[in-house]
């Protein structure tokens, strides 16, 4: 679950004296919101967004009602004029939830993936992020999610794997979060079948508590002070 298998490696990149509008026809081209501005030695050094363009675009433009000397004073922005310089990188050895941490700190779009000499390697989107954990979770694979409360103590788990097996029930994945209740989890099992009354029915006499998992939320978690 490394960067460096999920980035996009070939990577659409801009010199930094293109113009605004060369750079909107690339992303509309390519269909991509960033673009990685470089040195000729392939040197990070910017990065130009749909935000930034439209940032620098009059309200005019916008609606197709500018004037030519508006249309006229855009042309000569280059990408330079309107680029986060020296932008928040990430390596390639990071791991995938180094990269969502990250996504989620900087609250930015993507990040550009250089290596120890500030050469572009890729770029790793929130996309690629999302295809990354939903090819790693199996959820591409028809099935159904349950959502079992347990108590937070060794062999729980095991429990619950070990019931489901029985069933000879094939698992996508299990993950386990916190809750909003002191000394509970809750287990998310993704099981490769839509038949799931019957071990609905078992963990329930075994004493587990199954939450409809639409119902299941990370904002009721308590607040860190």
């Amino acid at each position: 679950m490394f960067v460096s298998r999920s980035m996009v490696s070939e990577v659409i990149t801009i010199d930094k004296d293109a113009s605004v509008f060369e750079a909107q026809e690339k992303m509309a081209a390519n269909r991509i919101r960033h673009l990685p501005v470089i040195e000729s030695d392939q040197r990070l050094i910017g990065i130009v967004t749909d935000r930034d363009i439209r940032s620098a675009m009059p309200y005019s433009m916008i609606k197709n009602q500018a004037t030519a000397e508006e249309t006229e004073k855009l042309a000569q922005l280059t990408v330079a004029d309107i680029m986060t310089h020296n932008p928040k990188t990430i390596s390639p050895n990071f791991t995938l939830p180094d990269a969502l941490l990250l996504i989620q700190k900087e609250r930015v779009g993507a990040f550009p993936v250089v290596d120890e000499a500030g050469k572009l390697k890729g770029i790793l989107s929130v996309r690629d992020l999302l295809r990354a954990f939903v090819n790693v979770l199996g959820i591409h694979e028809p099935g159904t999610l349950l959502c079992i409360e347990v108590e937070q103590k060794v062999g729980q788990m095991k429990r619950i794997v070990d019931a489901i097996t029985e069933e000879n029930i094939a698992f996508g994945s299990v993950l386990v979060a916190r809750t909003w209740e002191e000394g509970k989890r809750a287990v998310f099992p993704y099981l490769l079948t839509n038949n799931v009354a019957r071990i609905k029915k078992k963990l329930t006499a075994m004493g587990y508590r199954l939450i409809n998992p639409m119902e299941w939320y990370l904002d009721t978690l308590p607040k860190t002070k």
